[in-house]
Order: C-alpha cells, then structure tokens, then sequence
C-alpha cells in the first residue's frame, strides 16, 4: 500500500495572517533572508548554550567554586549542534550563498555571546576583581587566555603553546568532524540512518572538546570569530591564536571530503531505506511539486509549438497530429 502525501496544510488550517506570510516568505525576493535568519538561529543554539557552559568552567575556577566540568561543556556545545542541525543542514550551494551564510553565522554567534555575557557579568566583574587581587600581573597574564575570562568567548593560547601545535590540534580535530558529518550525510550508510545523524555529529564535536578543548580548539569559524569580535568589544584586542582558529577549520573540512569522497564513497552501494523516505519527502514538497508540474506543462506547451513550427521542416505540422485517428478510431473511407 502505497503511503498518501499529506501536507501540513491539510491537516492543520493557519491563521489567515501566519498563511499569508508564509506565501510571502517563501518568494525569491524574501526566502534568501529566512534562509540567513535559520543558519544565524542555528549558530546561536550552538553558541549560547556551549559558552554558557563554558563561562561557568572558567569563572569557577577563577573563584574556587565549581560550577561546570568539561564533560558539562562537550556536553552543551553537543546540545547546541543538535538543535544546530535541526535547523540547516547543507550539502553543497552557491558561493554568494555561502557568504550570506557565514555573515548570518557570525552575527548569530555575536548575539550568542553578549547574551552569556550580561546574564553572567556579575561573576565575571567578581572574577577580574579576584584576578586583580592576585595581582596586576597575574591578571594580565590571565585575561587573554583559555583560563581568563575573555577566554570564555574568544580562543586563545596558553603562554608558550606555539601556533605550529594549535594548528596541528584544530586540523586534526576538524578533520575528524569532518569525515563523520559526511559519512551522515552519505545515502548509503547502512548504520546510520538519517535521524541518528545529528546525534552522531554533536557526540563528535563533545568527543573532541572533550579530549582537546585544554590545548584550544575552535572548530567552527563562526563560533570563533562572533566570539572574538564580542571579547574585542569588551575588553579590545589581545591575545594570540587568531587567523588559526577562525580559518583552519574550513581547509581540513574540505581535506576531509576529499577523503571521503576519494577513497570510501562506493556508488555501486544501496541507498538505505530510510534514506530513501527522506528523499522522498524533500521531494514531494508541495511547493517543489507544483514548481515541477509548472515546468512539465511549459515543457507540453513548447513542445507543441515547435510541432507547429512551419519554419522547422525536419518537424511535423501540428495539424498532422491532431487529424491523426486514434487507436480506437475507425477509416471510414474503407468501410
């Protein structure tokens, strides 16, 4: 038995305002911002709830108080790439796209992080006071580091970490990130099917901050660079570390495709069913279905006008088709 195509609006009426908007949202003059406002959303989940976690690991230990572990915070920045992908998820598109994506990115990643940053001022003004206590010097060898509090939202290194390590531990990690989000993206992987994929993704991203969040890793340029646009804010420029964390992430994940792509994609493999369902879902989407339908008719339309075509000698006369007799037809002449 064949499954019937139900669109939400046939189940579920909209108020006649919320249904006029959506017509409205979806033209070509609009939907390229709703597009930007999903990916912005998506960074901002990702943001907001990983460096808030994060600025409860650092003030802690700042003030002796614990307040956050960095399972909590692998943890959280895997909660916020979660709801992440359930808002984008990409497989190739347009470059001028794919700046508009990354601007709405670090806009939503700038947002995130003045956000954390008023609901935890108070402690982190009380952890620059603690700082200052200790002493002008300590507090100005600790501002600008993973352990200070402008370590909370920008990436920075510890002193005498070199830049040839950072980059060797964020091309390694995103690399990795890398190879595991096109492996959920890959049809055919039979082990993983679409609704695992998300969960799969965010573990890896814990995975990672987990084991090498201490020597520093950004792992998305977006993360990184809203971070440190709301530190320079802040507190203005300091601190090393910049070009690496904000950019590396981008060549190494394009290295990993080429991994993927070059030695583990097999075409002759089965596209697994729930895949399949997938696809067949993106494609009866009813705008999608009327836009094919639209074409299939002007294909109809063309095609009859070149018929008629007296100019195209190497075609028929669209008269010659429509006195043609039918399969059922009877030749009068012969009877």
């Amino acid at each position: 038995m064949t499954t019937p195509i139900v669109h939400l609006r046939d189940v579920k009426k909209r108020p006649r305002f919320l249904a006029l908007w959506e017509k409205r949202r979806n033209s070509k003059e609009v939907h390229w911002a709703i597009e930007c406002f999903a990916e912005m959303l998506g960074v901002f989940l990702y943001v907001y709830f990983g460096v808030g976690s994060t600025a409860g690991f650092v003030i802690g230990n700042i003030l002796n108080q614990p307040m956050s572990s960095l399972f909590q915070v692998g943890m959280a920045y895997a909660v916020g790439i979660l709801f992440a992908l359930g808002v984008f998820v990409f497989k190739g598109f347009p470059k001028l796209k794919a700046v508009r994506y990354i601007t709405a990115q670090i806009i939503g990643a700038y947002i995130a992080s003045w956000l954390v940053y008023s609901q935890w001022k108070f402690l982190i003004v009380e952890a620059e006071e603690t700082l200052k206590a200790a002493g002008e010097a300590v507090f100005e060898a600790t501002q600008f580091t993973p352990n200070g509090p402008a370590g909370i939202f920008g990436f920075y290194l510890f002193p005498g970490q070199s830049l040839g390590r950072a980059f060797l531990n964020e091309w390694v990690n995103c690399t990795m990130i890398g190879l595991v989000l096109w492996a959920a993206l890959d049809p055919t992987t039979y082990f993983l099917p679409p609704a695992m994929g998300p969960w799969v993704v965010a573990l890896t991203y814990a995975a990672c901050i987990w084991g090498f969040a201490i020597p520093g890793i950004s792992l998305n340029t977006a993360r990184d660079v809203g971070g440190r646009l709301m530190a320079m804010s802040v507190w203005a420029a300091g601190g090393r570390y910049a070009a690496i964390a904000a950019l590396t992430n981008i060549p190494a994940t394009l290295f990993a495709v080429f991994l993927y792509e070059f030695f583990l994609v097999d075409s002759d493999r089965v596209v697994t069913p729930p895949n399949l369902e997938v696809m067949n879902v993106h494609a009866n989407h009813r705008r999608l279905r009327q836009e094919q339908k639209a074409e299939r008719r002007s294909s109809r339309v063309q095609s009859l006008v070149d018929l008629g075509d007296g100019s195209a000698h190497e075609k028929p006369s669209i008269n010659a088709f429509e006195h043609t007799p039918g399969r059922n037809s009877v030749d009068r002449s012969n009877a």
